[in-house]
């Protein structure tokens, strides 16, 4: 797929950013800074899921979790209305951010402001780059970290985990995420939770 040298240059900036990431993750016997990975494999899925992606769409792609840590979930309530205002301030600091380093790159209003609109998940389900993106986000926690979680929570936690996630994908999404290489646990939670 042909990249601008603009794209390169945001995805060296954003990874550059990502790899302050004090977390880290073991993937294939390689550790990565835990951002740096998840950036790498919003892109891939991206490309794998919607090949066509315009430039901002695969800007936001790889910028989606950008320097997360720094707003760690512990410094709100933690409960529902602590959780829902944290989620709000990280989207606003996730465009903020790429909006820096966007303007660095040399990115013209247009393409910054899109990137911001899709950071901020505006319009879903109207917008059709707004529910790519959702798409492939849900994609991307369904093959590499529902595994994990679910080993942390009960079944009818993941179940309606799963029912969330199921109703925020597009029918393209949910039938990728059938064709998704699931271990047999997963795909017996998500074939209960669609079916209920």
């Amino acid at each position: 797929m042909p990249t601008s040298n603009k794209l390169d240059e945001a995805f060296k900036k954003f990874d550059a950013a990502n790899s302050k990431d004090p977390n880290t993750e073991e993937f294939k016997g390689k550790s990565y800074p835990k951002e740096v990975l998840y950036a790498i494999r919003m892109s891939d899925q991206l490309d794998k899921f919607a090949p066509q992606a315009s430039e901002a769409l695969r800007l936001t792609a790889r910028c989606q979790h950008i320097c997360r840590w720094e707003i760690p979930r512990e410094s709100y309530e933690m409960n529902r209305i602590g959780y829902l205002k944290w989620r709000q301030e990280l989207k606003k600091f996730h465009a903020q951010t790429a909006t820096s380093i966007l303007e660095e790159v040399g990115y013209d209003q247009e393409t910054i402001a899109k990137v911001s609109f899709l950071l901020e998940k505006k319009q879903l389900k109207k917008n059709e780059e707004t529910q790519t993106l959702e798409d492939v986000i849900c994609l991307v926690f369904l093959e590499h970290y529902f595994e994990p979680f679910s080993k942390e929570h009960p079944d009818d936690k993941l179940i309606d985990i799963l029912q969330k996630t199921w109703r925020k994908m597009s029918e393209k999404g949910q039938e990728a995420a059938l064709k998704l290489p699931l271990s047999e646990n997963a795909v017996r939670l998500v074939t209960k939770a669609i079916s209920t």
